[in-house]
């Protein structure tokens, strides 16, 4: 059995020779916190026994005390933990947690996605080796893991949990609403219908550009929002500035010339 010792990271009983500067360290995310370069995992070929000290090849056992190193190992990766049910996969080029059978490796996203998944959703090539666009931090090596927005761009589930919290409904990087957003475009309906213009811009139309369906469209003008006139949502952006429609004349707004007023007609006058 492993010992419970490791970082804050991984439960392992060894400590990782570094190949870049030759220095001990529990695992690589500990190093690169501590040194201005990182550590490729793949090129580390020593460990240290965290109980007799003994430099070895890596590998699953000490080979002087015999104790395990970690109840998982990979000599891909290098990789020592407790057992999560993590496997390698080949395509990613590092393990991922598991169980295996509940994910598949979409080979045009080139990243393990969830079997749920297989068949629904869009694919974007090379998705994961983008940073996240909250946090620019790296996803496809990141041990958080990875939320698939319905445009098909990632971002770490922490990012998108805090998204979700200060009411962020938009994908950074494309502008697509990050879920199913239908109820509340129903209740914007319902608002608007309630807060009906001040009359200076009733008829006023605007273009809009949809950010959902990429719809070109000229809408009514609203303050509270402008619906897509081909999907429905409210998730658009204003293309120019406002178009007022001619209004129908108005009796008032109807001018005629003006008659000449009668002019008094001079009294006849009357022979003497």
């Amino acid at each position: 059995m492993a010992s419970s010792v490791g970082c804050q990271h991984y439960v392992r009983s060894c400590l990782l020779k570094a190949p870049c500067c030759g220095k001990l360290y529990v695992c690589r995310l500990c190093h690169d916190a501590e040194e201005n370069h990182q550590m490729d995992r793949f090129k580390v070929q020593e460990v240290l026994c965290s109980e007799c000290e003994t430099l070895q090849k890596a590998q699953k056992n000490c080979q002087q005390c015999h104790v395990q190193f970690g109840e998982y190992y990979c000599d891909i990766c290098h990789l020592f933990d407790k057992d999560k049910k993590q496997y390698h996969c080949q395509p990613c080029g590092i393990c991922r947690i598991g169980p295996r059978e509940k994910y598949f490796h979409c080979q045009k996203c080139n990243l393990c996605l969830a079997q749920d998944l297989r068949g629904n959703h869009k694919c974007v090539e090379n998705v994961s080796r983008q940073n996240c666009p909250v946090c620019m931090e790296d996803i496809h090596t990141s041990r958080i893991g990875a939320h698939v927005l319905p445009c098909g761009h990632l971002l770490h589930k922490t990012c998108f949990d805090d998204m979700v919290r200060t009411g962020a409904y938009r994908c950074p990087l494309c502008m697509h609403s990050a879920w199913n957003m239908d109820e509340h475009w129903e209740m914007m309906d319902k608002e608007i219908a309630q807060s009906p213009m001040p009359a200076e811009y009733q008829g006023a139309t605007v273009k809009v550009i949809c950010n959902d369906c990429q719809s070109h469209c000229t809408v009514p003008f609203h303050v509270l929002g402008m619906k897509c006139a081909e999907c429905g949502s409210y998730n658009t952006a204003q293309d120019g500035g406002l178009m007022q429609q001619q209004r129908p004349p108005q009796p008032s707004d109807l001018h005629t010339e003006d008659e000449p007023e009668p002019q008094d007609q001079p009294e006849s006058q009357t022979p003497h």
